[in-house]
């Protein structure tokens, strides 16, 4: 029942009931709710929706209001707003007993239970919503013979009534029993007749209730003789009903026969096509003969089956995919590398290994190549180059976003049993790409989930194995597909995200974070031409000068890809499109004394100095899915009686390397002129800002054996100097990962020297070459080497200098 629609109530979210405050009801007055086809009786429950129009106003009003509904039934349904003297005098009080709006169409849904009749007076204006001065109707305690003779009958053949009632519950026949007072028992049987609501408005507007019973008492008699002749009908009509299936089967078999002959309908012109298309879809002999097999099921299969949709949507699903391997044009080594350079600055190891990837592919096309996988942090081109290996095999582009994915059918796809069900991600990206041998990036490998429907990373082994995936099943398809053609290309931020056997599958390349310089040289190559295209700007109408684009890296982006900087590019060139809509002969040039005024102040400075200008502050380096961070390190002691305490969100590993940079500082008190018992009378708090952030890992070791020891001696560590490394017992300085990441980030801070584990020094190489010309490096074999770089050593180099 409905005031609007008849759909049912779907559940979702109810709105925001916190809205402004709307002018107050007066005390005797209702919000009314007229609607359509449906009259609430008290006592009863029914749904209600009010879809669209002032309906929808007045629910609000009431729920907002947490007060009752005046429910009452307009005399002309086809009225979307009916006025005052468009109503029945007579309704219900009704209260909400739930709410909810769809999602969908953003009707509203309630459910009203029904307390007591009132009359309308009149209408009260100005309130935004629909109310009226209303008489209160209360139910009268009347009892006597007559009232009690006629509520036994009516309970009597209430019952008869619900007896012949199909799939009738006993349970409605004792809730009739159970009612003692006469008017309810009316309603309640009023509420439950198939009758006119303008007849059943009758018996609400009947107020005595000897009346009303003989009302209802008539109205129950004619439905069961309704009823009564509905049941001797259909029984009488099931042999009718008998003879017309079988006619229904003869004229299936009929059609069966004119597709035989040709003669048939839509039915035969959907088969005929589907033959043609199996056979142009070059499939292999057994999945050819299974899909006409699919199609002969399918010409015997009436058209209005609900198998019949499906059996088409899988054939066609046969039919569409590329099972054929198209004329591959020959690898050409010389303009693969042209296109690799032209679309990507720097990298050259990256390339220099796809190339290898091209050549190797070249000379033996048969062979099984390897899955490369980029893994870096965001905004460093992984998945521009897979479009770079795109473009120089000539090849179709795919891309499957596999972030988030949690259930194996998302790879694997559905089996056709199943309501909705389609092929898994990796067949839907091969019909789309058109070609069996294109070029398919599996984006994001490390963020795959795992669900309580299976691992997608279990089924990622089968589709990334050169030795499997030559038979790849799909549940839907449940015929094999060949995968090896496909060139595979897999993208990550986190190695340790990836599940080790799939991880076994995969050759990882690793790109590294871009150098101030490399930022420039892309941006100025490939981010200021973009931003200008997307803006809607000539070169010649905005000019961002060398100085301006070095400052928005420097002071405005802090990231090891150029995410963020393209974005800062884009925020100046708006500001200039801007001027240029209003004026269309502006010519702007941004310099770096006018960044300021449209980016803002400076959001990141070098505070290196500033950070370690006291004794037990040092700077270190960590390692972040977006690439390096320094992290700086502050010591302080203060009376107490020896305890050690740890602030910053340390994880334990970064917890016991303070505690064995602790022991390792005691046990060189001696060596280092510190006094052994002042750590028996002080305790010692290391802070690692910020405090906000979870840091973990044993690289920070040999930095926070420096700021206690720096502490201790009272001496200021090199502000120009970093420091990673895992320290051991014996002072030994042991290696660590990220080397890359870190050092690229002490560049971008301004960090002079970066000193680092001996046994690293093998990372050197894959540091750019202008990174490596721009720092010095120190190798540590143990903390002495760090003692004597960074406070022995104040000015002059370390014995262990790399250039």
């Amino acid at each position: 029942m409905s005031t609007d629609s008849e759909s049912d109530a779907p559940q979702s979210r109810p709105p925001d009931l916190e809205a402004a405050t709307m002018p107050a009801v007066p005390e005797d007055s209702l919000i009314l709710l007229p609607v359509r086809n449906a009259v609430l009786f008290p006592g009863m429950v029914i749904p209600l929706t009010a879809g669209r129009g002032q309906a929808k106003e007045d629910v609000q009003a009431a729920v907002k209001r947490q007060q009752p509904l005046g429910i009452v039934l307009q005399r002309d349904p086809q009225v979307q707003d009916p006025p005052f003297d468009g109503l029945h005098t007579i309704g219900t009080v009704a209260n909400v007993l739930r709410y909810v709006t769809s999602a969908d169409d953003g009707a509203h849904h309630l459910i009203c239970q029904g307390v007591e009749r009132f009359r309308l007076i009149a209408p009260v204006d100005g309130l935004g919503f629909r109310a009226a001065r209303v008489e209160i109707l209360p139910e009268t305690a009347q009892r006597d013979s007559a009232i009690d003779a006629r509520a036994l009958v009516l309970r009597q053949r209430a019952g008869e009534m619900v007896g012949l009632l199909p799939n009738a519950g006993a349970e409605l026949v004792r809730a009739l029993d159970a009612i003692e007072a006469p008017g309810l028992l009316a309603d309640t049987v009023a509420g439950l007749l198939d009758i006119p609501p303008e007849r059943k408005q009758d018996i609400l507007e009947t107020l005595d209730i000897c009346k009303r019973l003989d009302k209802v008492l008539d109205a129950v008699a004619g439905r069961i003789e309704v009823l009564r002749l509905s049941r001797e009908i259909g029984e009488q009509t099931k042999g009718r009903l008998d003879q017309r299936q079988r006619e229904m089967m003869l004229r299936e078999q009929l059609r069966t026969i004119q597709q035989e002959l040709g003669e048939s309908g839509e039915t035969g012109e959907e088969a005929r096509k589907l033959t043609e298309a199996i056979a142009a879809a070059h499939m292999p002999p057994d999945v050819e003969a299974h899909a006409r097999k699919e199609l002969s099921r399918l010409e015997r299969m009436p058209e209005a089956s609900s198998e019949y949709s499906i059996s088409v949507s899988y054939l066609e699903w046969l039919t569409e995919l590329p099972w054929a391997l198209p004329p591959e044009a020959p690898i050409d080594i010389a303009r693969a590398r042209h296109i690799l350079d032209e679309a990507h600055f720097g990298l050259d190891k990256v390339k220099r290994r796809i190339l290898e990837y091209l050549g190797v592919k070249k000379l033996n096309p048969l062979g099984k190549a390897p899955i490369l996988c980029f893994l870096g942090p965001p905004g460093v081109g992984k998945t521009s180059l897979g479009q770079s290996i795109a473009r120089a095999l000539e090849r179709p582009f795919v891309r499957v976003s596999l972030g988030g994915v949690h259930d194996e059918s998302e790879i694997r796809g559905h089996r056709r049993t199943y309501i909705g069900a389609m092929p898994g991600n990796i067949i839907q990206a091969i019909r789309k790409a058109g070609a069996r041998n294109c070029v398919m990036l599996l984006d994001e490998l490390d963020k795959l989930g795992h669900g309580v429907h299976g691992d997608p990373a279990a089924a990622m082994l089968e589709v990334l194995d050169p030795e499997q995936n030559a038979s790849f099943r799909d549940n839907y398809l449940g015929v094999p597909f060949d995968l090896s053609a496909v060139v595979f290309v897999a993208t990550a931020n986190q190695l340790e995200g990836i599940p080790g056997p799939l991880r076994d599958r995969l050759e990882v390349l690793d790109l590294p974070g871009y150098t101030e310089a490399e930022k420039f040289q892309i941006a100025q190559r490939f981010l200021v031409p973009r931003q200008l295209k997307a803006c809607g700007l000539a070169a010649e109408q905005c000019e961002l000068s060398d100085e301006a684009l070095r400052a928005i890296i420097r002071y405005y982006t802090r990231e090891a890809g150029v995410r963020s900087l393209e974005r800062q590019i884009g925020s100046v060139f708006r500001y200039v499109a801007l001027r240029v809509a209003e004026d269309p002969a502006t010519r702007e040039r941004i310099d770096p004394d006018r960044l300021p005024s449209i980016l803002g102040h400076h959001r990141f400075e070098s505070e290196v100095a500033m950070r370690t200008s006291l004794p037990g502050v040092v700077t270190g380096l960590a390692w972040t899915p977006v690439g390096g961070e320094l992290l700086f390190i502050e010591a302080s002691s203060s009376p107490g009686g020896g305890r050690l305490v740890l602030t910053g969100q340390l994880g334990d590993v970064m917890k016991e390397s303070a505690q064995a940079a602790l022991t390792l500082v005691k046990s060189k008190c001696e060596a280092l002129n510190i006094d052994c018992m002042g750590f028996d009378k002080r305790d010692i708090h290391v802070h690692v800002p910020a405090g906000a952030v979870p840091k973990d890992g044993p690289s920070a070791g040999v930095a926070l054996f420096i700021a206690i020891a720096s502490l201790m001696m009272g001496q200021a560590v090199r502000s120009d100097c970093a420091v990673t490394g895992e320290i051991s017992l014996r002072g030994l300085v042991l290696p660590v990962g990220g080397i890359k990441e870190k050092v690229l980030a002490a560049l971008r801070a301004g960090i002079k020297t970066v000193l680092l584990p001996a046994r690293n020094a093998a990372d050197l190489e894959d540091i750019p070459a202008d990174a490596r010309s721009q720092l010095g490096f120190v190798l540590m074999e143990t903390v002495d080497d760090a003692l004597r770089e960074l406070i022995e050593t104040r000015t002059g180099k370390a014995q262990r200098t790399v250039d």
